[in-house]
């Protein structure tokens, strides 16, 4: 299929009035730039001359750094620790615009930090300061209280789960009971300690990795990630699923329709950190600002195309992505192949293998 190129420009226009409503594990990303110019006397490693610092909301945070970037107007919610790195990643929402009432300090938790140091266009090391430990009950209600009061005045809910504890079962039966009750656009970028909790969402979007782990089916071919596609619709009661697949482009999967595939447009890669947000962002305000979904997997395959020639968690402005367009080709394939015909074509494709790669089959549900 091909979409028009004035309609995308037009829903670029009408990001600025869409309204999203971030959930999700927030996080403070450092980084640190310099040179190399020796290795240590001390161990065989380098020596980082620094020549600049700077601070980001990174995890759920970069989703409203992109959000803000494009355009839209976005709301944090999230839980962050009574500490300064909690300070510093509070006043960096606040830096974008973004609405810090859903903030949740907890005195109980420590805020997930992430320093990166960079050299000559390189990642040379990255260190984590973050606790595994379970995040207080009361933390928890709060946000999942906040969520449940802003659905209705926002046009967007993401889901932006990081696996650091934010999102859990009791937040997303809530969303799903919610969306039972008033129809709402949420979308959910998945990890896999929750696989057995998503339901009902608008739009699903997990990587080649997380949709082959959730559907318990190894993605290899045309046939299997047709297959794990309509599983995980079944799976997941979702709307559409829509598989990110790195240099092979996008996947999406809607009840009923065929897969519909969508070729990278990314000319040079030099970094696809962040890059999953950034598809999340577009999505959310291409929905918010009444596109399709398919509308929404262009922009967003657009986007990812811009932000991992950059370095670092990046982002992209409304203009940039307006230029991408202009230097791509906004169309997708569709690929005849339902649900009812994913199991079919899968088990036709092992046959032809033969014994030499034999599938051992589905690892559950």
């Amino acid at each position: 299929m091909r979409v028009s190129g004035r309609r995308l420009a037009e829903l670029i226009r009408r990001f600025a009035g869409v309204r999203v409503l971030v959930v999700g594990d927030l996080m403070l990303d450092r980084f640190v730039w310099g040179q190399v110019e020796r290795i240590s006397p001390e161990a065989p490693v380098p020596v980082v001359h620094v020549t600049r610092e700077d601070e980001r909301a990174g995890g759920a945070g970069n989703v409203v750094s992109n959000i803000a970037a494009l355009g839209g107007r976005a709301a944090a919610c999230g839980i962050v620790g009574d500490d300064a790195a909690g300070r510093a990643l509070a006043a960096a929402l606040r830096a974008l615009g973004a609405g810090t009432e859903g903030v949740v300090v907890s005195h109980q938790a420590r805020t997930t930090e992430k320093t990166r140091i960079i050299a000559h266009q390189q990642q040379v090391v990255r260190l984590d300061h973050e606790t595994s430990r379970v995040l207080d009950g009361a933390g928890a209600r709060r946000v999942r209280d906040f969520v449940l009061r802003g659905c209705a005045g926002c046009d967007v809910v993401v889901v932006s789960d990081y696996a650091k504890g934010v999102v859990g079962p009791d937040l997303l039966a809530a969303l799903a009971e919610a969306h039972a009750r008033a129809p709402f656009t949420w979308v959910v970028d998945p990890k896999r300690a929750n696989f057995a909790h998503y339901r009902r969402a608008s739009l699903m979007k997990p990587n080649r990795a997380e949709a082959a782990e959730a559907a318990g089916i190894e993605i290899r071919d045309r046939a299997s990630l047709c297959a794990a596609g309509a599983r995980l619709l079944e799976r997941w009661e979702t709307e559409a699923v829509l598989i990110s697949r790195g240099e092979e482009g996008m996947a999406l999967f809607r009840r009923g329709g065929s897969v519909q595939e969508f070729p990278t447009v990314a000319r040079e890669v030099y970094d696809v950190t962040g890059a999953g947000d950034t598809v999340l962002a577009a999505c959310a305000l291409a929905l918010g600002a009444g596109g399709t979904l398919e509308e929404a997997t262009v922009l967003a395959n657009h986007a990812a195309g811009v932000v991992v020639g950059k370095l670092g968690t990046a982002t992209l402005g409304a203009d940039e992505l307006r230029a991408a367009l202009g230097g791509g080709r906004p169309t997708a394939r569709a690929v005849a192949l339902r649900a009812a015909d994913a199991a079919r074509e899968l088990k036709r494709g092992h046959r032809k293998r033969g014994a030499r790669e034999h599938w051992t089959g589905p690892r559950g549900s």
